[in-house]
């Protein structure tokens, strides 16, 4: 088993960057999901609510962030260190707000133009806890970024392999990783076998992580991460074959156990 592919999303909801190594932090893997745009309330904005979202385009760069997206010029946001923290949360069901730097005015006109509703743009200087102990079975503390419930993802090219052959049976076109938005994906496991590593620890490069369980899908695997067109699949094949408890189950989700890297090609071992 190897690992095969390493993406981020700079800000949370866009589109993805692919990486040939990474660095692993406590909070997931470097420059991963520390931006995000807020609205009005200072609530997250993400693909669930615009799927315009897929179009942009975000690149880390040394103290800051590079936007961009078509028809839109290039806007450099720098990391807003001197900024007043303002309360934001990342769904509105959400009971614990984290303090977040706002990026300014001219991030906030940038992206504001590219949705077409008023938001912010702000920046998790330090990573906090958002999600209470008791809404998890494994609790991360304050060990997480703007992800919606633990710092990484791991999805497997076999188990998207059936996924795609299910969809074939139904007369569906197949479904690209990239509808999952995963961290890591790895091949040469049996599709599926991550089920199995619930509770157990992974080896991937040199960095130790614990499989902290399956990850519920949500309507954002139905939108085209390349034109933001939504439709019905994936969802409604994971309903008929991966429906456990109500939850629609595809990826594995992860949490560092100490600081580390990543490579493409590295092995991926799992222990107990």
């Amino acid at each position: 088993m190897r690992l095969a592919a390493i993406h981020t999303y700079p800000v949370k909801g866009s589109h993805r960057v692919d990486h040939d190594g990474a660095r692993v932090e406590p909070w997931g893997l470097a420059g991963d999901r520390r931006w995000m745009v807020v609205d009005a309330h200072g609530v997250g904005v993400t693909q669930r609510e615009t799927t315009a979202l897929v179009g942009l385009r975000a690149e880390v760069r040394g103290g800051g962030l590079l936007l961009r997206a078509a028809d839109h010029p290039d806007l450099v946001v720098p990391e807003p260190v001197d900024a007043e923290p303002v309360p934001v949360r990342t769904f509105r069901s959400r009971p614990l707000p984290v303090p977040a730097l706002p990026a300014g005015p001219p991030a906030d006109d940038w992206l504001t133009a590219l949705l077409g509703r008023p938001v912010r743009l702000v920046w998790l200087g330090r990573p906090a806890r958002h999600i209470p102990a008791s809404d998890r079975e494994h609790d991360t503390g304050d060990r997480v970024s703007f992800a919606d419930a633990y710092p990484l993802l791991l999805a497997s090219a076999a188990s998207l392999d059936t996924l795609n052959g299910w969809l074939a049976t139904a007369g569906e076109p197949p479904v690209p990783m990239a509808r999952f938005r995963p961290n890591l994906v790895v091949e040469g496991a049996p599709a599926w076998a991550e089920d199995g590593w619930v509770g157990r620890r992974l080896r991937v490069g040199s960095a130790r992580f614990r499989a902290a369980g399956p990850c519920d899908r949500c309507v954002v695997t139905t939108t085209d991460q390349e034109t933001g067109v939504r439709g019905k699949e994936p969802l409604r094949t994971l309903a008929r074959h991966r429906n456990v408890g109500q939850l629609l189950l595809f990826g594995l989700h992860l949490v560092p156990e100490g600081p580390g890297s990543v490579t493409v090609g590295d092995p991926v071992t799992v222990a107990d």
